[in-house]
């Protein structure tokens, strides 16, 4: 059904929360796990607000732990630029299935919808999504 599941990470509660859901659709549709950290972009981002490159590595890095410890391997992958953007091209590039995304809730009045990433990448994979609340 799904092949290739891309789950895009960030160091929010809503990302950690979403993983168990991820690990237990990734074993009963026998799919390949693609793990995806994107570093938003300087001019994009105030200053200290995005977490650096060490901290994204140890983030994907304990993420792999985690699902390896559910029995599932796992890919990881970085990328740099506008979160939702890298997330659908990226979700394009592997031709994945399905997205499954953590949500924080922000997209969820007038003001935080254009703030959203899971509202953006609703709004432009290419592919189906599933956001997790």
């Amino acid at each position: 059904m799904f092949k290739t599941i891309l789950f895009p990470i960030d160091q929010s509660r809503a990302s950690q929360d979403a993983a168990e859901k991820v690990a237990e659709i990734v074993k009963f549709c026998d799919s390949k796990l693609i793990i995806l950290s994107v570093q938003s972009d300087a001019e994009n981002t105030p200053e200290n607000s995005t977490p650096d490159n060490q901290a994204i590595d140890q983030l994907l890095q304990n993420a792999k732990i985690a699902f390896s410890d559910w029995g599932i391997a796992a890919e990881i992958t970085k990328l740099e630029g506008r979160p939702a953007f890298c997330i659908c091209d990226y979700a394009d590039e592997i031709n994945a299935d399905l997205i499954v995304m953590g949500c924080r809730g922000v997209g969820l009045t007038e003001e935080g919808a254009a703030e959203s990433v899971s509202n953006r990448v609703i709004n432009l994979a290419p592919c189906p999504v599933m956001v997790i609340p």
